[in-house]
């Protein structure tokens, strides 16, 4: 992804070097730890945890809380079940608010 006007944000650059050392690595293996990975790349924790997030939304890592994050295996959600969930959600929001309207027509009929 590229940026007009300036270099690409830290977080993306430090996403994007990950996901050429993931690319060498197996399912299951150990990312860096935090420390190590400030250390890599010189940017503050919260620079390197939004790019581990970046990873993770991605489903190419998985966090293991204060074990660190691991290389996903091939059975990770693919984008098309995340864009699946994202529809169910979006029709679950669509029923919620037709929910919420009928019940606030059933109670001005009863009232």
């Amino acid at each position: 992804m590229t940026f007009a006007g300036g270099p690409k944000p830290k977080a993306v650059q430090v996403a994007d070097a990950l996901r050429q050392d993931i690319k060498r690595m197996k399912p299951g293996e150990k990312l860096p730890s935090q420390r190590e990975l400030i250390a890599r790349f010189g940017f503050a924790s919260q620079t390197i945890q939004n790019g581990l997030a970046a990873l993770r939304a991605e489903g190419l890592i998985v966090s293991a809380g204060n074990l660190g994050n691991f290389v996903n295996d091939a059975s990770a959600p693919t984008a098309d079940a995340r864009e699946d969930i994202q529809g169910i959600l979006a029709r679950l929001e669509d029923l919620t608010q037709r929910v919420a309207a009928l019940e606030r027509r059933a109670t001005r009929t009863s009232g």
